[in-house]
């Protein structure tokens, strides 16, 4: 079942709206457990429309597996995966500072309370995220020390390769996550994949964790696979390399590569002098979990970050 979240007049006779589909088996009470899978914050961030369609997809063909309810939101921000615009059109927004928003307030405020209050009450909610154009990330989970405890159990579930716990000082309090862990909804933070790019295993990856995670939860009681268990580090066990000359970025490892202190990242390249502006090492023994996709780099460019220490 379809249903409208939130419905607002725009100029020129248009509307916003954000939409939700709702599975839950025949004759459900309500009375269930819930999830909630929401994406599309950010318009140019695609790899959750895949997770969402896959998701649905295998819920359909296996609906007798079910026993709770699964809310799937494609987007949160369709204005911006209309027009691949990061933020809100026309308001110039991060829809992901804005949160939780406030019923009174001017259009982007008011739709984001009214997504908070779509949500509340739910047992647990999957915020998925792409990284921008500029970098790709491997499938990870990322939250804050002060609700790692009570997260890191399902985190551990989900299938993803690494669960990266930031410093409390780092975490960002309009988001949609840290709204919905203050009002004790259970929040994931997913990146995975690069901005404006479906990465097909990616999403499979995360969709068989999902399922771990419901059969977790008792929503689901169908086949799941073993999920693989993730690499959990802090912000003092990543290292940064960031540009420190503009060009044309050539990388001499891949994505997830194993690395040394000191072992070549990659090159800036100058194409108007035909000279190496600069060689970027790795910081420290490790492996590369961020990577710079798009070539062309400034002065302080993040080119990747290195999971540092026995992260095996």
């Amino acid at each position: 079942m379809v249903k409208t979240v939130v419905s607002v007049g725009l100029p020129v006779d248009e509307r916003l709206q954000i939409r939700k589909r709702t599975i839950e088996p025949e004759g459900c009470d309500g009375k269930g457990k819930r999830i909630c899978i929401v994406t599309g914050i950010h318009g140019d961030e695609l790899e959750g429309q895949y997770v969402c369609y896959e998701l649905g997809r295998r819920l359909k063909e296996e609906i007798r597996h079910l026993k709770g309810t699964v809310d799937i939101y494609p987007a949160l921000n369709p204005l911006g995966v209309d027009s691949i615009t990061r933020g809100i059109p026309m308001f110039d927004l991060d829809m992901n500072r804005i949160f939780p928003g406030s019923e009174e307030g001017p259009v982007p405020e008011y739709v984001a309370s009214r997504i908070i209050r779509d949500i509340e009450g739910a047992d647990l909610c999957i915020d998925i995220h792409a990284s921008n154009i500029f970098l790709r990330e491997i499938p990870q989970v990322r939250m804050s020390e002060m609700t790692a405890k009570g997260l890191l159990p399902l985190a551990g579930k989900l299938n993803i390769d690494y669960v990266w716990i930031h410093g409390a000082a780092t975490v960002l309090e309009a988001t949609l996550a840290h709204s919905l862990n203050t009002a004790g909804v259970p929040t994931l933070v997913v990146e995975m994949g690069v901005g404006m790019r479906i990465t097909t295993e990616y999403g499979d990856q995360l969709v068989d964790g999902i399922f771990c995670v419901m059969k977790e939860l008792g929503i689901w009681d169908g086949d799941t696979i073993i999920p693989k268990k993730p690499i959990i580090s802090t912000d003092g066990q990543v290292g940064f390399v960031n540009a420190n000359h503009c060009g044309i970025f050539l990388p001499h490892v891949d994505h997830w590569d194993s690395i040394h202190q000191g072992e070549v990242i990659g090159e800036i390249l100058n194409p108007l002098e035909g000279k190496v502006e600069e060689v970027l090492c790795a910081p420290c023994d490790g492996m590369v979990f961020t990577l710079r996709e798009y070539p062309i780099v400034n002065s302080g460019s993040l080119i990747a970050r290195v999971l540092g220490g026995d992260y095996h």
